[in-house]
């Protein structure tokens, strides 16, 4: 079994980089894989669970025989709980953690056809363009130094060009040479001396660029124009911008257009390294992998679901709730959505779908859409305890975060546990009295705590705070004894 599973893996991998990403990644159980999100995500143990057997499942369906393997379509989620309790962040973390394209929709962008709105499809387009730029950025580092070695080159010609003819750059700037009329003889052995000379100084150049001694000489480079003109293309669901190459189109009958730019040697190297990489990529090979990768790892998050459930008759906003849920239903279920990159197969893309449901409910989603969602997990109201957490055991956490910035301006900051406690109970009392928002209302409540300490760091520096439960009193005072005060903090 483990034989033909991994013959089977092989030949669905022809890229050995990806493949080995993939397959560290499919050695995470179920039980790493939430493990993993417990490092950035406190509580929630149902939904991570959830997410995580989708995930494990992926690979599942990669090792099943492939005549039911296109049979075996994602079990998509839809997560049930109010704002800030960590819906949106479990998603990103989990495309993270398997390098998976993965984009966030709000469903109100939606409307159905003939309302103003966004074209659901473009759900997909997004996707795929997002899976294009990691596909880039992945194949740009494998051909970085070759990209560099000929920048470097390109650098020495502008600094100590090789004697001799011009190479034409074009079929027209030969063309014209050639009635130009005959050159002025040159002599052989005079213009060999004047090449071996010119090389020997390239090379000094050379150690020089890789030395960084000529890095702030100024000099004047050549460098592509890459604006392009842009076509408003009107669509059934809107206006569209469509950028056409009218380099790709012309071929290479004509020069491409470039432009004069002073910079230092520096900089130069960057910009022609990126030019370089850019010529040595193959985007058809790049486009292809990213719709493979959208295909078989794409996830989409599909955020504020609750506010287009509804199945009331009549006119108005009633129609467009429906309307946005009958429009995501085809590419939910699985359909063709064609991008400028080629067609997308949405059958194996996990859908995530999210919404604090407090005044609609799931089961007023239309039947076909509750369908195309059948695990639903609740997530929990953040407690004070979970606030405390969330401030200290996160990789990310709040109070990391603060002390590492104010550390930069050589300030010290130090939080004692019971100032920290006090801190989620100030977030907690100004959630519980206005809206609650979740562990979002800890950002502001730590912004206005270290109002003071934040703008006066460059006179601190060398100092060290610490954070006491009075420190912490005494500046959310007004807040917390102010109904008033505690609405305008969001």
């Amino acid at each position: 079994m483990s034989g033909r599973r991994s013959e089977a893996m092989m030949a669905r991998e022809p890229d050995e980089g990806q493949e080995a990403r993939d397959l560290l990644a499919e050695q995470l159980t179920p039980a790493q894989i939430v493990a993993e999100l417990d490092k950035f995500i406190i509580g929630q143990e149902k939904a991570k669970r959830a997410v995580a057997i989708a995930l494990r499942n992926r690979y599942r369906r990669r090792a099943v025989p492939e005549e039911i393997r296109d049979e075996v379509i994602p079990k998509n989620i839809l997560m049930i709980g109010p704002t800030g309790v960590g819906k949106t962040e479990i998603a990103r973390r989990l495309a993270a953690l398997d390098r998976s394209p993965f984009i966030k929709v709000e469903a109100t962008k939606f409307t159905e056809v003939g309302y103003v709105g966004r074209d659901v499809d473009s759900i997909i387009r997004d996707l795929v363009a997002v899976a294009v730029q990691a596909v880039q950025a992945e194949k740009a580092e494998t051909v970085r130094e070759e990209a560099r070695r000929r920048a470097v080159e390109r650098m020495l010609d502008i600094l100590r060009p090789l004697p001799g003819e011009e190479e034409p750059r074009n079929p027209l700037q030969a063309l014209f040479r050639g009635m130009a009329g005959p050159t002025e003889p040159t002599d052989p052995a005079l213009l060999r001396r004047q090449r071996e000379e010119a090389l020997r100084q390239r090379e000094e150049l050379r150690a020089q660029i890789e030395r960084g001694e000529l890095d702030d000489i100024k000099v004047e480079i050549e460098v592509e124009d890459t604006r392009m003109p842009v076509v408003e293309v009107i669509s059934p669901a809107g206006p569209e911008e469509m950028g056409v190459n009218l380099q790709d189109l012309m071929g290479s009958i004509f020069p491409r257009r470039t432009k004069s730019k002073s910079v230092t040697v520096k900089q130069g190297l960057e910009i022609l390294t990126n030019e370089e990489t850019a010529r040595l990529l193959d985007m058809e090979e790049v486009a292809r992998e990213a719709v493979r990768r959208t295909e078989e790892r794409g996830i989409v998050f599909v955020d504020e679901l609750d506010k287009v459930a509804g199945r009331e008759g009549g006119a108005g906003p009633d129609v467009s709730r429906e309307g946005v849920q009958r429009d995501i239903l085809p590419i939910v279920e699985g359909s063709t959505v064609m991008t400028k990159y080629g067609p997308v197969r949405t059958h194996h893309i996990l859908f995530i779908a999210a919404g604090a449901f407090h005044v609609s409910q799931p089961s007023d989603l239309i039947p076909e859409l509750q369908g195309r969602f059948p695990l639903r997990v609740e997530l929990d109201p953040l407690t004070k305890e979970d606030f405390v957490r969330i401030l200290t055991e996160p990789q990310n956490a709040l109070v990391k975060q603060y002390t590492e910035l104010l550390r930069t301006e050589g300030v010290e900051l130090e939080f004692r546990p019971e100032a920290v406690e006090e801190i989620a109970e100030a977030a907690c009392r100004v959630n519980e009295s206005t809206e609650n928002i979740g562990a979002r209302r800890l950002h502001t409540v730590m912004e206005l705590l270290l109002e003071d300490i934040s703008f006066n760091a460059p006179e601190l520096r060398g100092k060290k705070k610490i954070i006491t439960r009075n420190y912490v009193r005494e500046r959310l005072r007004e807040v917390l004894e102010s109904d008033e005060l505690s609405r305008y903090i969001l």
